[in-house]
């Protein structure tokens, strides 16, 4: 469904992101995780149109979208979402949720409908008249998923949806992602959430400064000497092993 060859961007100096690989497969989740800084959302930004890319392709439904804008992308079935939740405050939950649905509905009253239905698959429907600037966190979590729904994508990147939750909240959601994945959206989400990012991955790439150092199954992934180290620091993993040593 969605493949990334070889894309690299530079500000100035800086190499935010260099010769990235991956590929994501339809009904997957799959997880970008990453210390903080390591390029993750710069990659999403490349991958949805919103950077255009020094170098390298991105291939989705066997279509090159590499340097097209993000409403060509959107249009296509390839929506994200973003880390600042930023709600349309004035309006409601369901004229917010309407705004994603516009992308394809251009009648008011349908679109209001689309918003009724993708409320309800994200646990929304009790809010639907609320004003979106009254939401908790939690609230303002799901209206982001929910109104990147309303556009009807094919493959959803979500960009740390459950950052700022506590532990109830995030459980709630990650039963929620399940839902939009068996609803026929497949997801590609970059998450801190360990317990999140474990549960619901099928599969994980690890970024660290701007390059992928690791890629499988998340077990596999977490438990890395390399990875280990991108978060932890240097000679984390050989303390990590001689702990598991001294508790075998």
């Amino acid at each position: 469904m969605l493949d990334v060859t070889g894309l690299s961007k530079s500000f100035g100096g800086l190499k935010a992101v260099t010769d990235a690989h991956l590929s994501v497969s339809e009904g997957q989740i799959v997880s970008l995780i990453g210390p903080n800084g390591a390029g993750k959302t710069t990659l999403f930004a490349l991958i949805s149109g919103f950077l255009k890319p020094d170098e390298g392709r991105t291939n989705f439904l066997q279509t090159d979208v590499t340097g097209r804008q993000p409403h060509e992308i959107c249009q296509l079935g390839l929506v994200r979402t973003f880390q600042v939740v930023q709600p349309f405050a004035n309006l409601d939950v369901r004229e917010n949720i309407a705004v994603g649905a516009h992308t394809r509905i251009a009648n008011r009253k349908l679109a209001l409908a689309r918003a009724a239905d993708v409320a309800r698959l994200v646990g929304m429907e009790g809010t639907l008249d609320q004003p979106a600037g009254d939401l908790t966190i939690a609230g303002r979590k799901r209206l982001e998923l929910a109104r990147a729904l309303a556009t009807e994508p094919k493959l959803l990147l979500l960009d740390e949806v459950m950052a700022g939750l506590n532990a109830t909240e995030i459980a709630e959601l990650v039963q929620v992602v399940r839902r939009v994945r068996d609803s026929g959206v497949t997801i590609f989400l970059i998450e801190h959430v360990m317990q999140a990012v474990m549960s619901l991955s099928d599969y994980t790439y690890v970024l660290n400064q701007g390059v992928m150092i690791a890629d499988g199954a998340p077990k596999d992934v977490t438990s890395s000497p390399e990875v280990i180290e991108a978060y932890l620091g240097h000679g984390a993993a050989e303390r990590v092993a001689k702990m598991g040593g001294a508790n075998a």
